[in-house]
């Protein structure tokens, strides 16, 4: 399995663009999906620099109801004339910074014919499955971070209850997908147990050092692989590293092999 960084916060190569976002080009021995959007068209700019044709994309997962893994969808529809588009079925509600920063999806697209709304669990085709996660039982506190949800008029903290994972059983390997993993990426990895997780951590606003390192220390105790990227940190990723045995970073522009055999 091949997954390639097409935005990210950073890159790895001079001649792509790099934005607050995230989309990832994952191609598996069956079939080539498009994970996250990124927040604008250069998702798209980046894959045709790569040579990545969003064209022969079989199908689209987004990770959850946010402007920078949703914001380059429309750009994606204009391209790619017949691939469904999966994302859970409470994508669209209002999503905030604060209660002043509209940060979610562009709601004109939620009649998109394409779309496709997903619940707890979605089996998409053997071995890929969409999982939610908000029935089983929480190890860790959710933290919302600042970010809202709006309900009958009403601002109220976060549960990301928009937020899915993408997991792949492909030979021997399990292999989990995560955007932000807003819902806590310790309880994600021990729900989905996977041996390698790419995606994104949701520690950029964690300074301290103690909260930092028992993180680390509860990822450790798995024997996965991590390829973290986009909302991380910096700094937490530097800090972190430091801790783990199995962590790596994914810049836009950069391709990461998957050995799916025993």
């Amino acid at each position: 399995m091949k997954i390639t960084a097409l935005t990210e916060n950073t890159c790895h190569l001079p001649h792509l663009g790099c934005e607050h976002g995230l989309s990832l080009f994952i191609e598996t021995g069956d079939c080539k999906i498009l994970f996250d959007t990124g927040q604008s068209r250069l998702f798209a700019e980046n894959a045709a620099k790569l040579g990545i044709d969003l064209g022969d994309v079989d199908f689209v997962v987004l990770s959850h109801g946010h402007y920078d893994h949703g914001g380059g969808l429309e750009r994606f529809i204009q391209i790619n004339k017949t691939a469904p588009i999966y994302l859970n079925k409470n994508a669209f509600e209002p999503h905030f910074n604060g209660v002043e920063k509209y940060i979610g999806l562009d709601p004109e697209l939620k009649g998109n014919p394409r779309l496709i709304f997903t619940g707890e669990t979605y089996e998409i085709t053997d071995g890929i499955v969409l999982y939610t996660c908000n029935e089983r039982e929480r190890r860790f506190p959710l933290d919302a971070a600042g970010l809202n949800m709006v309900q009958n008029g009403i601002f109220l903290p976060e549960d990301f209850r928009h937020e899915h994972y993408l997991h792949i059983t492909e030979g021997s390997k399990r292999i989990v997908i995560s955007g932000c993993s807003h819902k806590g990426i310790r309880d994600i990895v021990g729900w989905l147990h996977p041996d390698v997780l790419v995606g994104g951590f949701h520690l950029m606003k964690t300074d301290s050092k103690e909260i930092l390192a028992a993180f680390a220390d509860e990822l450790d105790r798995y024997l996965t692989e991590y390829y973290t990227c986009h909302c991380k940190g910096t700094a937490q990723y530097e800090f972190l590293r430091t801790r783990m045995k199995r962590l790596h970073y994914l810049s836009a522009g950069e391709s990461i092999q998957i050995s799916t055999d025993c």
